[in-house]
């Protein structure tokens, strides 16, 4: 079914304790966002230009004496870089690193600067010889606007091996513990392999944490690694290895226990994982921080319990949702008066042709007269499916 719900508020940038004090702001008038002034950019402006607007981004709550900032470039060219920026954080609960991937080129004497899920990030990574080819495919889009028309659907797996069942260790939360928006969660046991829940490009933002940058705007974090591959740029698939359930804090933060802290990523910030769809379940928030849980078909997992990995849902599929167990019945066209055609179990897959609107009914996210027909050419009302898609997912019939 297509989800009614939306996401309370603006996706709002991680704010983040324990940076650096902040670096004198460039005058105004004559500096692009982004960059800083030079006569002829160097290295000391390029740090001074990623620092800057990786504070303007993760504004402090605290500013504890040891925090720091680490920009890495990575590649260099005349006139062009690129690489990551961290700001660390405290090693303390509710405290995570934030980071962005940056690309960077000389303008009129100083650098401009764009961070992955910019605006202008697209353009510049295009125009850049550093970034190869096969990247420009993912860094080169423009953002989508964010759950573009009431669309949540993500392409997505769970962060393990399909097949298997992990502990929801903790529910939603944010990327920094209690802090909205709540767009992480904590997944523990099964083989302890992480692994990409999407094909894309994957960078190594410090020891211990993975950013891997995905199609349709999204990106997906992964923290607390041990023995995280080491990349820049890397081509990933769909389950690849990225390292092992940890406690790593080397960025700052802290772990109990071993596990991996899931973050979901759009347009460059942090965004709610509530509502969207991961390896077939379809995540909730809870009445705080790391409760709530997530739900597959009828079946619900809270915090502490069995998520079973049952691989991407496609674009052009849906959950079965039959709102309290039990079976949803195959019809010959788009309503109730035309012929049974056999049925579909509760948390079965289907894929859709293309839709119409026939007989309206109510299911567990509301009322809809929409239908939609099935590769075998079987229909079945909307309001049973969780498609992540207010609306037809492959078209009108």
């Amino acid at each position: 079914m297509h989800s009614r719900r939306r996401a309370g508020g603006a996706a709002l940038s991680l704010l983040v304790a324990g940076l650096v004090a902040a670096v004198a702001a460039p005058a105004a008038a004559a500096v692009p966002d982004g960059a800083v002034r030079a006569a002829v950019p160097d290295a000391a402006a390029l740090t001074e230009a990623v620092t800057g607007k990786l504070l303007a981004i993760a504004t402090p709550a605290r500013v504890p004496a040891a925090s720091q900032t680490r920009v890495t470039v990575s590649r260099r060219a005349a006139g062009w870089a690129f690489g990551t920026a961290v700001a660390l954080a405290p090693r303390e609960t509710d405290a995570h690193p934030t980071g962005a991937v940056f690309v960077a080129h000389a303008e009129h004497g100083a650098w401009r600067v764009a961070f992955d899920g910019d605006v202008d990030f697209g353009a510049l990574a295009t125009a850049s010889p550093l970034v190869t080819s096969r990247e420009k495919v993912v860094l080169g889009s423009e953002p989508a606007p964010l759950y573009a028309g009431g669309d949540y659907r993500t392409g997505m797996a769970l962060p393990f091996a399909v097949g298997q069942t992990w502990t929801l260790t903790g529910g939603p939360h944010g990327w920094g513990g209690g802090e909205s928006p709540y767009s992480s969660v904590d997944l523990a046991g099964g083989d302890q392999v992480v692994r990409a829940a999407r094909a894309g490009t994957a960078y190594t933002m410090c020891q211990g944490w993975i950013r891997v940058i995905h199609d349709r705007g999204y990106a997906t974090d992964y923290y607390h690694l041990w023995n995280n591959i080491s990349v820049n740029g890397a081509s990933v698939a769909q389950g690849a290895f990225l390292g092992y359930t940890g406690t790593d804090v080397t960025c700052g933060g802290a772990a109990s226990g071993r596990h991996v802290h899931f973050g979901l990523r759009q347009d460059g910030a942090y965004v709610p994982i509530a509502g969207h769809d991961i390896g077939k379940w379809v995540f909730a928030n809870g009445a705080g921080a790391y409760q709530g849980g997530a739900r597959h078909g009828s079946a619900w997992v809270g915090a502490g319990g069995a998520l079973h990995n049952f691989g991407a849902l496609g674009l052009n599929q849906g959950v079965v949702d039959a709102n309290g167990g039990g079976t949803l019945t195959r019809r010959a066209g788009p309503g109730t008066g035309y012929a049974a055609l056999g049925s579909l179990a509760d948390g079965a897959t289907a894929t859709i042709s293309c839709s119409a609107n026939g007989t309206t009914h109510t299911g567990r996210y509301g009322t809809t007269a929409l239908w939609d027909r099935l590769s075998d050419g079987s229909w079945v009302s909307d309001a049973y499916l969780w498609t992540g898609v207010n609306g037809p997912v492959n078209g009108w019939c």
